[in-house]
């Protein structure tokens, strides 16, 4: 398809941007992106290749058609719109053909009527979505000597981090200590030069450092002496979350002179490549994860981790699978590279993802097997329950509890919530020594107003030997996560037991008239909190992690596609930290932080299959998810199904049996995924179809982002070769085909099928024996049998003769006619 040639004079409209009310805009227009340019356009050769595999992005050829679209792009505005009045931010050339601008709804509407433009689409924001885990995923054992060792894990695989940039200085990234990197000749990422020191941020194991903040500028968002107009992390994100992927093995973790552990990335070998396009107060913009997204895959790395996502479906688009962020992917997908994404923190509740294209492998976040708790014996023998990262108080002694609101030098100052300690200024120091602190944990903690290292700083400052913080009121949904504090200390979770320890404290402590006490004679010791607990029933779907089934519109309408695709460690994750980092206030100043989110799941996956990379260089993305897929488990520890954590009536916690919408396919086992068997292999042209067969789906918008008419040959999305099959209204009977490939030495699988009653499952032909490289194909028939209102789940699961297992999870709405 040619570009749009502008053969006459268009009417210059003059529409100066007014700063009130200018917005960024993200725009397609005619011709396809050099991903996918075929020929046609005089003086400038085809740039795709046959199969999605990566471009030589500097080649004159490849160099010479993105300035072509470059022109293009300027030449549009310019003669649309008089100079000064518009703002372009970015040209998209390799992924998706269009560009970024920041203009006035008027003007927007101009582009929109003009010839040669296909999409014009308001910008939207983008959130983050926020170890032992090695040990736990058996990387040391099962999966790292099979690569060298852990020295060898990852070996020149380059993973891309859209995210918060990076703190270089880290131990988890620094090359100096490990054996020096040789450069890597696929990749060609810029590095920046931090302004102040005027350094690199790349080290050999760092490979490129870019940062994208025109949107975030541009709309007013952007504050350069916070955000850091750098890669500099100016959070903690992401630094923990390339930790997490590729951070060097062995570092060790230490927080107030104690050592919680060694950590380690799951490819520690593999190098990073940081775009940061995430920022301290605001989060992000799509128009700069789509800038960073099209560099890094430009750039050539193989895999993407995306621990970010939208804050909700796009409401101008009618589909969530077809807009600038999910149609950018595909383009990534397209060259070869694996997009893992984090699926969303908006758990228990269902359809809260964030993830929602077949291309992307959606991470769900798993609790380990590492538990950390404590408590807090009274002097009437009583012991409470608590969580508390913290060492205990000397082991044979008492101490007297004082609760803050006792000990108030001004009573008048009660109305700035002295109770929550995080402020010794305003407590009696001479009645707080030597004794046990007692605070009160208010909704200030919950919005991080306030924090449990501030209460051990007040403490300290004021000579307690340990504090103490009871939470009175849990509000749905908090999360109380165990913080590592340098003095004995403990958080008193559950309401009862905090009742439990005011009634002792006010039945020991005597006051006047006026309510002034005479006497504390209340006492207690702290257990020690630092030693883990592992846990068999591990691992569990964690509370916030977020739930299918997935949607494809705006309006909730269920998809044919199984969402989120797998289960990764993302709960008490400790992952390196930056100096500045705020973005969680009990680990401002620290080296690492341990905490939790979908955020941690998505570079579990990363990493993993950065290791699947460098064993299978030549595999798919879809052959990578596949294997990652096929050989999860739904089983945890003890044997005993996976269970997911959720919200009771009373909403308290509560565990019940997980279903494939809290874990998709299972948890990740990586071991397992190395060698799979059989893959569900799937390239653009599949997605393509997935697309074109989705009931009420817009033909144009499809042609829009993807520059090529439909295809319907493939009958129904349910039809798209995934490791998964979701039928989300099942009328009467279907069938369903599936075609794997071999990937290893010829085998003969037997397959069987099981399904919940309401559905019957028939699975053609019950065994087969396939060569090594050769396909076979299977169907898969689904009748309804009883109409419940609900899902019914199964699974088809092949056997092998050399022992491999290859598992598929089926889901089906049944409905009568």
């Amino acid at each position: 398809m040619r570009l749009l040639e502008f053969g006459c004079v268009l009417i210059v409209v003059c529409a100066l941007v007014a700063s009130g009310n200018a917005e960024i805009y993200i725009v397609t227009v005619e011709g396809e992106p050099i991903i996918s340019y075929a020929g046609g356009i005089d003086g400038f050769e085809a740039t795709a290749l046959e199969s999605d595999e990566k471009i030589d992005t500097s080649s004159e050829l490849v160099t010479s058609y993105a300035r072509h679209l470059e022109k293009k792009h300027d030449m549009i505005l310019g003669m649309l719109f008089e100079r000064g009045s518009y703002q372009k931010l970015y040209s998209y050339r390799h992924l998706i053909n269009g560009f970024a601008v920041h203009i006035s709804p008027e003007q927007a509407e101009t582009l929109r009527r003009a010839p040669g433009v296909k999409s014009v689409e308001r910008d939207w924001k983008v959130k983050r979505l926020t170890t032992h885990t090695p040990q736990f995923l058996g990387l040391p054992t099962g999966v790292w000597p099979t690569g060298g060792g852990f020295d060898r894990a990852g070996e020149d695989i380059v993973i891309g981090f859209v995210d918060s940039g990076i703190y270089p200085h880290h131990p988890s990234f620094v090359s100096h200590n490990t054996e020096p990197y040789e450069p890597v000749p696929k990749y060609r990422g810029k590095c920046e030069a931090d302004p102040d020191t005027k350094r690199s941020f790349c080290n050999g194991k760092i490979v490129g450092a870019q940062h994208f903040a025109q949107a975030a500028i541009a709309a007013g968002a952007f504050n350069p002496s916070i955000d850091l107009a750098s890669p500099l992390d100016g959070d903690g994100h992401g630094s923990h979350t390339a930790s997490i992927a590729a951070g060097n093995n062995g570092i060790p973790v230490r927080i107030h002179g104690h050592e919680f552990g060694k950590a380690s990335g799951m490819a520690p070998r593999a190098r990073i490549a940081v775009y940061k396009a995430l920022y301290r107060l605001f989060g992000g913009f799509v128009a700069d994860v789509v800038a960073a997204i099209d560099q890094a895959v430009y750039d050539g790395v193989d895999i993407l981790s995306l621990s970010v996502g939208p804050n909700s479906p796009p409401a101008a688009t009618k589909t969530t699978f077809l807009n600038p962020f999910d149609a950018t992917l595909l383009g990534a997908v397209k060259a070869g590279v694996f997009v893992a994404q984090a699926a969303g923190n908006g758990g228990p509740f269902p359809k809260t993802l964030v993830s929602y294209s077949p291309w992307i492998a959606s991470v769900a976040a798993a609790i380990d097997d590492r538990r950390y708790k404590n408590h807090l014996i009274l002097g009437n023998g009583k012991s409470l329950a608590g969580i508390g990262l913290s060492p205990s108080t000397h082991l044979n002694e008492t101490y007297t509890l004082v609760a803050a609101n006792d000990v108030l030098l001004d009573s008048s100052v009660s109305r700035y919530s002295p109770t929550d300690c995080q402020s010794p200024e305003v407590l009696n120091k001479n009645l707080i020594k030597g004794n046990i602190l007692l605070c009160g944990y208010s909704f200030n903690f919950v919005v991080g107003t306030a924090s449990i290292k501030k209460v051990s700083e007040t403490a300290k400052a004021l000579g307690a030997v340990g504090f103490v913080l009871c939470v009175e009121n849990v509000s749905p949904g908090t999360k109380f996560d165990p913080v590592p504090v340098g003095l004995p200390g403990i958080l008193i979770t559950d309401a009862s037991n905090s009742k439990e320890l005011i009634d002792y404290y006010n039945i020991t402590t005597s006051r006047d008239w006026t309510g002034r006490v005479k006497s504390f004679k209340g006492t207690g010791k702290i257990g020690d909190g630092l030693m883990p607990i592992l846990h068999k029933s591990a691992p569990q779907v964690a509370l916030f992690s977020a739930r299918g089934p997935n949607i494809k519109d705006f309006s909730f309408q269920e998809a044919d596609l199984l969402k989120p695709d797998i289960l990764a460690p993302g709960s008490l994750i400790w992952g390196a930290w930056c100096p500045n980092g705020t973005d969680e206030p009990n680990y401002v100043g620290e080296e690492f932080a341990m905490i939790s989110g979908t955020s941690m799941a998505a570079p579990h996956i990363a990493g993993i299959a950065a290791l699947i990379k460098q064993k299978h260089p030549h595999w798919s993305p879809a052959a990578i998810k596949s294997a990652l897929m096929t050989t999860s488990t739904t089983l945890d520890r003890a044997g005993n199904p996976l269970l997911a954590q959720q919200t009771s009536e009373s909403e308290m916690m509560k565990l019940v049996k997980a279903t494939p919408f809290d874990y998709g396919s299972g948890h990740v086992d990586p071991t397992a995924a190395l060698d799979p068997g059989l893959i569900f292999d799937a390239g653009y042209q599949d997605y393509l179809g997935f697309l074109c067969t989705t009931p009420n789906i817009d033909v144009h918008e499809i042609r829009n982002y993807t520059h090529t008419p439909c295809n319907n040959t493939m009958g129904k999305p349910s039809n798209l070769n995934t490791p998964s099959i979701t039928i989300s209204h099942l009328v009467r009977t279907q069938v369903v085909t599936r075609t794997v490939t071999n990937v290893a030495e010829e085998e003969t699988y037997v397959i069987t099928a099981r399904m919940e009653p309401a559905v019957a499952i028939e699975v053609n032909p019950p065994a087969m024996t396939i060569k090594a490289g050769a396909s076979r194909q299977f169907s898969v028939t689904l009748t309804v049998r009883s109409v419940t209102g609900t899902y019914s789940f199964g699974e088809v699961l092949m056997k092998g003769s050399r022992g491999h297992k290859v598992r598929i999870p089926v889901l089906a709405n049944g409905f009568r006619e």
